[in-house]
């Protein structure tokens, strides 16, 4: 979803969906453990989740996949040994849509008939609408009864409990501020302004990791969006606030502009070396940090194939495990 009406006044729209796909391949089981605890607890996260982008693109035309950019089908093992599959759906358009549920419903049993997998549908609500909560579909007709339920988690019922996200230490809960604090100031991009400075003197006073910060500072910037000049008065402000604080992370910006290249570069040359990559490989790309980028850039000279891309990330993986 963008909003359109942002485009007056020099205001950049806000794009919500985007920012959101990127977020939940990195914080996958904090997603979990914030939205749904009783399901992040069966969960064995000693396996690493598997994002099937291919399979979710098998089983949704590529005209809805394209203007839902977040929705994600992931692939995790129970603590009873059992393999599921979990499609989430991160809904946020601006409007109501009356076949909602159908279409979820559609997506659950499309991956069902064709990889005859049990499928948990979520969906994530991010529209302003408090009244509208889609969360069912079915009919009966002649004695035959379908009855497709889902949970669903609407964004705007976290408004009460900021001063609560804003003292946990789960990543996504300073998504989901980022998220409201974009719909509150879509009118008002001074007051965007102050919150999204807010946002980041909170990430470096939780004490977060270095990539942490990064990740959460791109989603933060990529969700708030401002006018050139307010952007510019952003950015200054954060330098003085971390050359007075002394702060580890005191070219926060540049670094995360220079990850930015560095991802951009090894996509070049992986599809020119090896020809396009497939999203669940790009996805796990877009995890490194920038050293690894460098290490990878370096490494995928000796590439003949993609099995040799995924060796590699593998390796990159059980090294760096305790």
């Amino acid at each position: 979803m963008t909003d359109n009406n942002e485009s007056k006044d020099n205001n950049p729209v806000t794009e919500y969906d985007s920012p959101w796909k990127d977020i939940l391949t990195i914080y996958f089981p904090e997603f979990m453990q914030l939205f749904f605890p009783a399901a992040y607890n069966e969960i064995d996260w000693t396996h690493e989740p598997e994002f099937l982008d291919k399979e979710l693109q098998e089983v949704v035309p590529d005209a809805e996949i394209g203007r839902r950019f977040a929705d994600k089908l992931v692939k995790l093992y129970l603590k009873n040994g059992e393999e599921k599959w979990v499609l989430v759906h991160v809904e946020v358009q601006s409007q109501e849509e009356s076949d909602f549920a159908a279409r979820m419903y559609t997506y659950n049993y499309r991956i069902y008939d064709r990889y005859k997998k049990s499928v948990a549908s979520l969906a994530i609500l991010g529209d302003e609408r408090a009244t509208w909560r889609p969360s069912q579909f079915g009919y009966s007709l002649f004695g035959c009864t379908l009855n497709f339920q889902f949970p669903i988690i609407k964004l705007v019922d976290y408004q009460p409990l900021l001063s609560e996200l804003e003292k946990d230490n789960n990543p996504f809960a300073t998504v989901v501020i980022a998220h409201l604090a974009a719909l509150n100031t879509r009118t008002n991009r001074n007051e965007r302004k102050a919150q999204k400075l807010v946002l980041v003197r909170r990430l470096y006073e939780k004490g977060f990791e270095e990539q942490d910060i990064l990740n959460l500072i791109a989603f933060v910037d990529w969700m708030l969006t401002l006018p050139p000049d307010l952007e510019a008065e952003f950015k200054l402000e954060i330098r003085q606030l971390e050359a007075r604080q002394r702060m580890k992370y005191v070219t926060t910006f540049e670094r995360d502009a220079r990850l930015q290249e560095a991802l951009l570069l090894v996509t070049r040359q992986l599809n020119r070396r090896l020809g396009n990559i497939d999203n669940a490989l790009l996805d796990r790309v877009r995890s490194l940090s920038i050293q690894e980028l460098e290490a990878l850039s370096e490494a995928l000279l000796d590439f003949a194939s993609v099995t040799d891309l995924t060796n590699w990330l593998l390796g990159r993986q059980q090294n760096s495990q305790p």
